[in-house]
């Protein structure tokens, strides 16, 4: 698989918003299929960040979802900008 395939788009609902400030953590959707170092890879790849460590978790909608943490500081907020998201 490739980088623009597993990560899929942003996942935006009130605690991600506040992860990004608070833990330096922002969360995507990804391809279900997708194991921890595949995520890993393709957001360094995408998005040139260094990632500390990946998280996922399946709704109950069935959706993955990773919340990734960033090595810099305020680095999450200023992707989330670049984004849009914020």
């Amino acid at each position: 698989m490739d980088s623009y395939s597993i990560i899929i788009k942003p996942h935006v609902t009130e605690k991600t918003m506040n992860l990004i400030d608070l833990n330096n953590e922002i969360a995507f959707v990804v391809d279900r299929r997708a194991n921890k170092k595949q995520i890993k890879y393709a957001f360094e790849d995408l998005y040139e960040e260094k990632v500390e460590r990946v998280n996922t978790h399946i709704t109950t909608k069935g959706v993955k979802v990773a919340y990734i943490k960033l090595v810099e500081e305020e680095m999450a907020e200023e992707l989330a900008v670049r984004l849009g998201v914020f």
